[in-house]
């Protein structure tokens, strides 16, 4: 058995070694860049302009209604608003049951949106797609003429309906979110459209 007794161990030079961490300061360091980007955020949006309101281009629903009821022959109706309406869209389009339709929106001077619907030979299905589907709960004259009115309480959408009485008749319907009286003197105002030449 060896009685040598074991090397001493040396410390080594310069003792263990101390890691530096990079990257990561102090909370204080930290919470001072978070500042200063919070600051440069909030001085960014500032800067950046934003829209109060989306205005749209103008509309000219004269001009297409002209067009159609040249194209078609339809007597396709028009309304002669006062000032304060502004038409937001228009269009002749295949919809319910292959149908063609007329349409024309507004919004009025309340911001209520009013839009006409008119087609030839109007089916069940296509009376219920423009007035989404509502319930009948009364008629009323306007101009001499009789509408349905038709109401979707949980959409808020009331309708004025008056059927063509035959297969080559239109059917109009006047629907949106204004009330009926509102609805009604919409319907009254319209006229018919004299086609393009």
């Amino acid at each position: 058995m060896s009685t040598a007794t074991p090397p001493q161990l040396r410390p080594q030079t310069g003792g263990p070694r101390q890691s530096r961490r990079r990257g990561l300061g102090t909370v204080k360091n930290m919470v001072i860049s978070l500042l200063l980007v919070i600051g440069f955020v909030v001085v960014w949006l500032a800067m950046v302009p934003r829209v109060s309101q989306v205005n749209q281009p103008p509309v000219d629903v004269t001009s297409v209604a002209r067009q159609v009821a040249r194209d078609t022959g339809w007597a396709i109706a028009q309304p002669a608003l006062p000032s304060g309406w502004r038409a937001t869209s228009v269009r002749f389009v295949r919809s319910t049951d292959g149908l063609m339709t007329w349409h024309a929106g507004y919004l009025s001077p309340e911001q209520e949106y009013v839009a006409l619907e008119q087609t030839r030979g109007a089916t069940s299905l296509w009376v219920e797609t423009q007035t989404n589907r509502g319930r009948v709960i009364g008629t009323v004259q306007v101009a001499g003429r009789p509408f349905q009115q038709v109401n979707r309480l949980d959409k808020v959408q009331r309708s004025l309906v008056s059927r063509g009485a035959g297969p080559t008749d239109l059917t109009t319907v006047v629907t949106g979110t204004a009330t009926f009286d509102e609805l009604a003197q919409f319907a009254a105002l319209l006229r018919p459209v004299q086609p393009a030449r």
